[in-house]
């Protein structure tokens, strides 16, 4: 006998107004409230009627996993809007604001970010007066078709975009992002860049020691100067250059110390002078072979850097730099940055700024409402605590969100809403 409770007997009917798609977003709607995200952008931004619950929407979208403006449309089903705290508008709207931003308007936006993370960082989610480590990459954001304004080719050979990322290596925070066009060198507006991180970082609160890491894209004379003049330590990777490679080889046998590296391979750091003031760290490595080899080939890894520090130190925590890379994959993996959904360039350099705001709100949730320390994984957070089903009903005067029962992380999510409603800004 077949049983009814099969899917094949299911009867399919969407006729719930009370149902709420992503019910986690509650969480998000509350800290954007606590933040004031809704006025910062009223007050901010000079583009159109309304501009803060046009943001706040394609906001809350991106942090729900939008990947394209129709997306949004998400936010309108059954009483999504409801645990929001505005008004959701449609995708036709949003898409049409998005292409009235001028470059004025994208700077606009980016002093949005800016006040918001010197908000969130107010409220616990900053480093404060202890130290923190600044991680800068460039990226390509790959596209298709010949529509897309500002997409060229670059080194890599991909049509795409090409901008610059800054990160908090503790959290994975985006501090800043400059859109670029996909033929830009990747040092091209690399000095100013790193000015108006440090100048953000400092505005925002962080009052500690700063560290830059970057790869060879940014060894230049100009960044060291930007950090100099700020006082900030720089750890760069250099490019292999004649002066680079004579600098290494004045470094003799007895000067290299072995670390732990690889499984199958070998690996020594060493240390030379380079130009004023400056050190360089280089690491030497030596990947075994199956048919050895009469004279073994190395390959030379070099940074120059101003730090203190023994080399072996030095070079790991270079090596760290590495993580940018694990935030560069949030902003791109089913979020906001997986596709540039307009052909204008200023609209795509709004979107751009927008992925940020929303990749950083999921952190601060997991900061300040979770308590959950090092950098976070946004799909694991979506998961766990924004993609969950909801219903709103009304009783005694008051609106209550129900959600799943025996949902595992149902304790987390609780503790989370009150640690959130006991902000103070």
């Amino acid at each position: 006998m077949q049983s009814l409770h099969t899917p094949s007997r299911l009867s399919i009917i969407f006729d719930d107004d009370h149902a709420v798609a992503n019910a986690g977003l509650a969480l998000v709607g509350l800290l954007s409230e606590k933040l004031g995200l809704q006025q910062l952008v009223e007050e901010t931004i000079d583009i159109a009627p309304f501009p803060g619950r046009r943001v706040a929407t394609l906001v809350h979208a991106l942090v729900a996993g939008a990947t394209c403006i129709d997306d949004a449309d998400v936010l309108r089903s059954g009483a999504t809007s409801s645990v929001l705290g505005h008004r959701v508008m449609a995708p036709s709207t949003l898409g049409t604001f998005l292409r009235r931003f001028s470059f004025g308007h994208v700077r606009q936006l980016d002093r949005v970010s800016e006040l918001l993370m010197t908000r969130a960082w107010s409220l616990g989610a900053g480093p404060r007066d202890q130290p923190m480590t600044i991680d800068i990459d460039s990226t390509i954001l790959e596209v298709y078709g010949s529509l897309k304004e500002g997409a060229g080719y670059g080194y890599t050979h991909v049509l795409g975009y090409h901008p610059l990322l800054a990160t908090r290596a503790d959290t994975g925070e985006t501090l800043h992002v400059r859109f670029r066009k996909g033929s830009a060198n990747t040092q091209r507006g690399a000095q100013r860049f790193v000015r108006e991180t440090v100048g953000r970082c400092r505005r925002a609160g962080a009052s500690g020691a700063l560290t830059l890491r970057c790869d060879s894209g940014f060894f230049s004379q100009y960044v060291v100067q930007a950090c100099r003049d700020h006082d900030v330590r720089y750890s760069i990777t250099a490019r292999q250059t004649p002066a680079i490679k004579r600098a290494i080889e004045s470094i003799t046998g007895e000067e290299w110390t072995s670390i732990d590296y690889t499984t199958n391979g070998e690996a020594w750091v060493g240390e030379s002078a380079y130009g004023d003031q400056r050190r360089l760290v280089v690491r030497r490595t030596k990947l075994s072979d199956p048919r050895p080899a009469l004279f073994p080939t190395y390959r030379y890894h070099a940074f120059i850097t101003d730090r203190e520090g023994d080399c072996v130190t030095l070079d790991a925590d270079h090596r760290r730099h590495a993580v940018v890379e694990l935030a560069i994959r949030d902003l791109k993996e089913g979020s906001g940055l997986e596709h540039c959904p307009s052909g204008d360039f200023n609209a795509n350099a709004a979107w751009a700024v927008l992925a940020s705001i929303a990749h950083n709100l999921v952190r601060w949730v997991g900061s300040l409402g979770l308590e959950l320390k090092g950098p976070l994984v946004a799909k694991t957070i979506r998961r766990k605590f924004i993609a969950l089903p909801g219903r709103l009903t009304d009783s005694g005067r008051r609106r209550h969100l129900h959600l799943s029962t025996h949902w595992p992380w149902a304790t987390q999510w609780s503790e989370c809403f009150k640690r959130l409603c006991k902000l103070q800004t």
